[in-house]
């Protein structure tokens, strides 16, 4: 059972990830040019200050080893999702009506919880764009943003970045949908029912002639790249794999391999497919998990020192840091905090020994001030992890996440902390990978999208931020 010890990392070596992270919020928008030529030197560079530090300086060679097996998960789930996602063509022609649009973005925003918001976006937008071509504005491009790249991902680890990252750290897969499916509906509602008022609106405005046009034929759908589902099917199989390790990874690469090779390149040249995207996210996230490490290990042992808080502070903290960063390691970054706020590090040790008797058939009952909430983990544990509790096999941060899920006060937090994360991640272009791309794809396709303070001023601030706040108020403000 692992038990090793957290070692505190100067406050100094956190620079690296704050610069990282700033240097990916404004390069793309102020230095396109030499970001796109040096983005790699960038992540590099910074990632080989952060690993040189944990080698020679805190000597955390455990810590190496389970960041490099995150790391390495992490790029295989989105890398096979974005090779199966760009394998799956859908062509549609006729009108689109308000309902149809609506209905269109809400199984998108069911699908993003299967393909991930990447997926689902560049499987979707293109279909979107076509089916709204006479009428398209930009608040079609907004909305897709909001619901399907961004806010409709939640329910499932497989959903959004965040939401894998912490199923990694060991909340379980389907905890997420069980205890976020009420906010989901709040969030993906209020956008639908906002959206469906601007839009016919909008679907008014258009001259009848030009809808009678359109309308003839009536809508037809085609779906190309059938082969992918099966494909689409063996990784949300392997993503349940925990042991041994990296066989989950492998069966990921083998579907990804296999869509590339089995689609017929018409499908690839129809979605415009290519791999530098995902490339992209490979580097920049070598280097996110290389910098963070400092970050998140000073978090988690300095939290407490930081006073008092509550699942509204960590719902704004996480989200407004996701909006204007990227959201994947900020979740991170407070969930740590909740780890180092949250968790009794005495509790942790005391399951630790009762997992070590059970192990060792010497189990005594449990007594003393803590007993209840020791009962609590070992429960959570048992529900969530009991092949690994029977075997005595069960990682300091699974018990701390079994703490944190044992009780509605603390499961609260993380709660927060995913929906501040997903959700906010709509509120600018950087704030989630997808976005950029939609907005890249909707102006090869000659379609305006708002520029980055036009989005925001426009689109997020009047319309996102009072769905943000109601999701507060309703769940988080206490």
């Amino acid at each position: 059972m692992e038990t090793h010890h957290i070692a505190q990392p100067s406050p100094w070596m956190i620079l690296p990830f704050i610069l990282l992270l700033l240097t990916i919020a404004v390069g793309p928008l102020f230095f396109e040019k030499w970001w796109h030529r040096h983005y790699p030197k960038v992540s590099f560079s910074l990632g080989l200050i952060s690993l040189i530090y944990y080698v020679f300086v805190i000597k955390g060679y455990v810590r190496l080893e389970h960041t490099a097996m995150e790391y390495v998960s992490f790029i295989a789930l989105v890398g096979s999702l974005f090779v199966v996602g760009g394998g799956i063509h859908i062509n549609v022609k006729g009108e689109s009506t308000p309902l149809a649009n609506v209905i269109f973005l809400l199984v998108g925003a069911v699908i993003a919880n299967v393909l991930g918001t990447t997926g689902a976006s560049m499987l979707l937008i293109r279909p979107w764009i076509r089916m709204n071509r006479y009428r398209i504005t930009t608040f079609h491009v907004v909305f897709f943003i909001f619901i399907i790249s961004n806010v409709g991902g939640c329910l499932t680890p497989i959903g959004d970045p965040p939401l894998f990252l912490g199923y990694l750290k060991g909340i379980p897969f389907w905890w997420v949908a069980e205890h976020l499916w009420m906010m989901w509906i709040v969030g993906v509602g209020l956008l639908l029912l906002i959206f469906f008022v601007i839009d016919y609106r909008n679907y008014l405005k258009a001259p009848r002639e030009i809808r009678a046009e359109v309308a003839e034929p009536p809508e037809e759908w085609r779906f190309e790249g059938g082969i992918n589902i099966l494909y689409l099917a063996m990784i949300l199989g392997a993503v349940f794999i925990t042991h041994p390790p990296f066989v989950r990874e492998i069966i990921m690469i083998i579907a990804a391999v296999g869509s590339y090779y089995s689609t017929s390149q018409s499908v690839h040249r129809s979605n415009d497919f290519n791999f530098f995207p995902i490339i992209e996210v490979t580097i920049l996230f070598a280097g996110i998990f290389a910098t963070m490490m400092p970050a998140l290990d000073w978090l988690e042992l300095n939290a407490r020192n930081m006073g008092e808080t509550s699942p509204g502070i960590f719902y704004w903290g996480t989200g407004l840091l996701s909006g204007v960063l990227d959201n994947a390691p900020t979740y991170l970054s407070f969930l740590s905090a909740a780890f180092g706020a949250l968790v009794d590090p005495a509790i942790i040790q005391q399951v630790q020994e009762h997992i070590k008797a059970l192990s060792d058939n010497s189990l005594a009952p449990v007594t003393g001030p803590n007993a209840q909430a020791i009962k609590d983990t070992i429960f959570i544990l048992q529900k969530y992890n009991a092949a690994a509790l029977a075997s005595g096999d069960v990682s300091r941060t699974t018990i701390e996440i079994a703490y944190l899920l044992s009780t509605p006060v603390l499961y609260q937090y993380i709660q927060a902390i995913s929906i501040g994360a997903v959700f906010f991640g709509a509120f600018t272009y950087i704030g989630n990978a997808p976005n950029f791309m939609v907005k890249s794809i909707a102006g090869q396709a000659k379609v305006h999208a708002p520029t980055f303070l036009g989005y925001v001023f426009k689109y997020s601030i009047p319309i996102l931020l009072p769905v943000l706040i109601l999701v507060w108020l309703i769940f988080f403000r206490t």
